[in-house]
């Protein structure tokens, strides 16, 4: 809990100092009986009250754990992926498909795409350009 919170927030009377407080009776006064039942709807607002704060400061503690956490895990993520070396990118480009496969082609066919497909067949093909494979 933050201690700058707590400074701040200061009550003169909880519900015991309300509950025990006692009145002088006068000729002219009050009803007390009056008097006490209204100090005792202030005194369970002050209970509903500061069970309310003391929930809100453990969910507000809670809260800033998980902050406190997630950071942590942000900060080694980030450490983790500074120190592992960059993978060649993914995105492969028609122009790189492209190239690949000439140079697929230039492998598998070798001189028949060299000399532009004018070999002289020797599998008995007519020689009209038409290559059969």
């Amino acid at each position: 809990m933050d201690s700058k919170s707590e400074s701040t927030f200061k009550i003169q009377y909880g519900p015991k100092d309300i509950l025990d407080k006692n009145f002088k009776n006068k000729v002219r006064g009050y009803d007390p009986d009056e008097v006490d039942e209204f100090l005792d709807g202030i005194i369970r607002d002050y209970e509903s009250f500061t069970a309310e704060i003391d929930r809100l400061n453990e969910e507000n503690t809670r809260l800033f754990s998980r902050v406190d956490e997630l950071t942590k895990q942000l900060n080694v993520s980030k450490n983790v992926a500074s120190q592992t070396p960059q993978q060649p990118s993914a995105n492969v480009t028609n122009y790189d498909i492209l190239k690949r496969l000439s140079n697929l082609e230039r492998h598998v066919f070798g001189s028949k795409l060299s000399d532009g497909g004018n070999s002289q067949p020797s599998n008995g093909a007519t020689g009209r350009g038409i290559d059969q494979y």
